[in-house]
């Protein structure tokens, strides 16, 4: 109970900052403030109207909002999102691409479930649906997931991964972005052993931490600088009345973003004021700089405790997928049994979450498979967003990915076309 009352109140705090936000923008937006032009009611104006968005945005579920593109045939293809497969925890969504017959990549791409949506890798969405058949993990606030649906651990999100891959085909190409990676070569292997078959052809890895000790940062050790119980005691709560899934143990996403925001707190704050001023000069719209990063960031989910906990225990406490010694459902699962997918590591040279070493570890890991399907790519200057998204990710770090792909794909067998036979005149 008392987990639940300090749920309920983060959110009624939360609550409070959007309200006082929403009202002082209606003070300072009042007409008849206007015949008497006073700087003070311009930035309180400004203040609300940053301060509004800023609270509201942290319940709020982004949207996909995938542009339109421009196809091969000169034709504007729209683009609609459509689930593909329904579960408690999570969906399978499918970017479909209207009026365009279905490309020859097949791609699945894993989204993280560390506190932000998936919708955090839009842009690398976007730039990927020009030349594949995209799919993606949708995950679930765990706050919205009444407690009958059970719980959910790294486990029960490998065994995800698994239905999807077996459910996409042999023919898939898997692109896992941070924190899935892992999770994502376990699930790989699983199939390896129990239906090979269903195995993608290649499992490219960008920035997850295979092995959080091949060089460890602030964030990848934390897990060893704190016990399971003071975790379990400090960020886990049971979620308040509000929601649908009352009582259910999580790590809240509020809390998850104190963390977030506390690693950068002078960066955060300078754009919070710069952003105040620029709202009080007239000089903001609702797709600035400013609103486009901080509507993602801002917006974060809650996980569930159990999901968090075997994380930190299993992943970066006792090493299981570094050590190869990770099971589930009682069954071990061995990394060295992948002897066909390709497999690529991408790591950015100044990532300070998922340091260089730590993701290309997973190639050491596949001893079963030839060194002609094993690839690496160590990005300059790209930080952990930047291989991921932004323009370390468009100019290099993507066409890599694509020609890795399509190098890895089905041979397509050529049928010669008869020769054209000209006709006696």
């Amino acid at each position: 109970m008392r987990q639940m009352a300090t749920y309920d109140l983060m959110e009624t705090i939360r609550n409070t900052n959007q309200w006082l936000g929403a009202s002082a923008l209606a003070i300072g937006s009042y007409p008849a403030f206007s015949m008497f032009p006073n700087p003070a009611l311009d930035m309180m104006r400004a203040w609300g109207a940053v301060t509004e968005r800023t609270f509201e945005r942290m319940i709020a579920k982004p949207d996909w909002n995938i542009p339109s593109f421009v196809g091969a045939g000169g034709q504007d293809r729209l683009v609609t999102v459509e689930k593909e497969l329904a579960n408690d925890f999570g969906d399978l969504i499918h970017f479909k691409v209207q009026g365009r017959t279905e490309k020859k990549h097949k791609v699945l791409l894993v989204a993280p479930m560390s506190g932000h949506y998936a919708t955090l890798l839009r842009s690398t969405v976007i730039s990927l649906l020009p030349d594949c058949e995209l799919y993606t993990t949708d995950w679930h606030n765990a706050r919205d997931i009444p407690v009958s649906a059970g719980k959910f651990d790294i486990e029960d999100y490998t065994l995800y991964l698994v239905d999807y891959m077996r459910h996409l085909g042999p023919d898939t190409h898997v692109i896992a972005v941070c924190q899935p990676a892992p999770l994502t070569l376990a699930a790989t292997a699983y199939l390896a052993e129990e239906d090979p078959a269903a195995q993608p052809r290649s499992l490219t890895l960008i920035g997850g931490p295979i092995d959080p000790n091949a060089n460890a940062t602030d964030v990848t050790d934390f897990g060893n600088r704190a016990t399971m119980g003071q975790l379990e005691n400090s960020v886990i709560q049971r979620v308040g009345f509000k929601y649908k899934g009352v009582g259910r143990k999580v790590y809240p996403g509020m809390l998850q973003l104190a963390s977030f925001m506390s690693m950068n707190g002078e960066t955060h704050s300078k754009a919070f004021t710069d952003q105040v001023q620029r709202a009080a000069k007239g000089e903001t719209s609702e797709h600035d700089k400013h609103n486009k990063f901080y509507d993602e960031y801002l917006a974060v989910m809650d996980m569930t405790a159990e999901f968090y906990l075997s994380t930190v225990d299993r992943i970066f406490k006792n090493g299981e997928i570094a050590k190869n010694d990770f099971t589930v459902a009682g069954k071990k699962v061995d990394i060295s049994k992948i002897t066909t997918v390709a497999v690529k590591t991408v790591e950015g040279e100044n990532d300070d979450i998922s340091a260089p070493g730590q993701c290309i570890a997973a190639l050491d890991l596949c001893t079963g498979l030839p060194d002609s399907k094993k690839a690496s790519h160590v990005e300059p200057g790209a930080g952990h967003y930047g291989i991921f998204a932004g323009k370390s990710w468009r100019n290099n770090i993507r066409p890599l990915v694509l020609d890795f792909i399509t190098a890895n794909s089905a041979v397509e067998k050529e049928t010669k076309k008869p020769a054209n036979k000209k006709t006696a005149v």
